[in-house]
């Protein structure tokens, strides 16, 4: 194994939202403060139990009333629900707003359409963190879809309609469900997060830097024999990037942990690609690449 060249993809590793959380994260513990998260701070197990071990405690809205007055809270980048803010108002925590600015511009379009009112539909996971601060904006009342059919069985065809994205979603399903209620609904709108008019097919709510890197990803997983996919099982975003390595590349496995890895698939491999999720750390992706030029083959 020799000749064995294993790469890490420069494109993967923390998206700036994560990485701005963790920075002010680390901050806070550094001062020597006592900090909880409001929730897995990202969706990487490694990275949490890293955090853990420095002081962060995770802890949910209903730990609200046993934590002391005046305690601080650190609100993620998937963001969180008014709710959350007049919780903590309630029991004298500080709270510490990490949410991702993508993602609060996102909060802060949907809010001028709830105003304007109108039938909110949001392309996402119901139970994600992101999709429940998006929910809460509009007092729960928007209608949340993963596919085509949700979408034809759940909106009112007859209401003005806008619709918006989880971050991290797949923009093909996104513009596929577009283009379904377009041709249903008289006025329906994309949700932007530009501050300008609203257009079909204008900006969408899904993240540059997710879908960004589909293209890269694509090129990254067919150079070669092997992909080695790091994310949480969590990781929303990373079962998207996922999903993609894989369409272009079927010898692509997906690990948490790198004693995951069954290194008896790699025999007779001349090239590996390590890549991740924007929530895998690149010391994660390292100690992958370490675990497989180290083994005694």
């Amino acid at each position: 194994m020799n000749d064995l060249q294993v790469e890490i993809d420069k494109q993967a590793g923390f998206c700036w939202g994560v990485v701005r959380a963790i920075d002010l994260a680390e901050a806070a513990l550094n001062n020597g403060e006592k900090l909880y998260s409001l929730g897995d701070i990202i969706h990487n197990t490694a990275e949490v139990d890293r955090l853990s071990k420095l002081g962060l405690d995770t802890i949910s809205i209903e730990d609200f009333n046993s934590i002391p007055a005046g305690s601080r809270v650190l609100i993620r980048a998937h963001g969180e629900p008014p709710e959350t803010y007049r919780k903590a108002f309630e029991y004298g925590i500080e709270l510490i707003d990490a949410t991702c600015p993508v993602v609060a511009k996102v909060q802060e379009r949907i809010r001028k359409f709830v105003t304007r009112g109108f039938q909110i539909v949001i392309f996402g996971k119901k139970d994600h963190a992101e999709v429940i601060g998006l929910q809460g904006v509009t007092a729960g009342r928007a209608i949340v879809v993963l596919t085509i059919e949700e979408a034809l069985s759940k909106v009112n065809f007859s209401q003005s309609t806008v619709l918006f994205s989880q971050t991290t979603m797949d923009r093909e399903t996104f513009y596929s469900i577009a283009d379904v209620l377009k041709a249903k609904i008289k006025n329906f709108e994309v949700g932007s997060i530009e501050e300008t008019a609203v257009e079909f097919h204008a900006k969408d709510t899904i993240c540059g830097q997710v879908s960004g890197r589909e293209k890269k990803l694509r090129e990254f997983a067919k150079t070669h024999d092997v992909i080695i996919f790091s994310a949480g099982k969590k990781s929303s975003n990373g079962k998207v990037l996922f999903n993609i390595a894989k369409q272009e590349n079927p010898n692509t496995y997906f690990v948490e942990d790198p004693v995951e890895i069954d290194l008896s698939l790699l025999k007779g491999i001349n090239s590996i690609g390590i890549t991740g999720a924007t929530s895998t750390p690149c010391r994660a992706m390292e100690e992958i690449k370490k675990r497989i030029v180290n083994y005694q083959w």
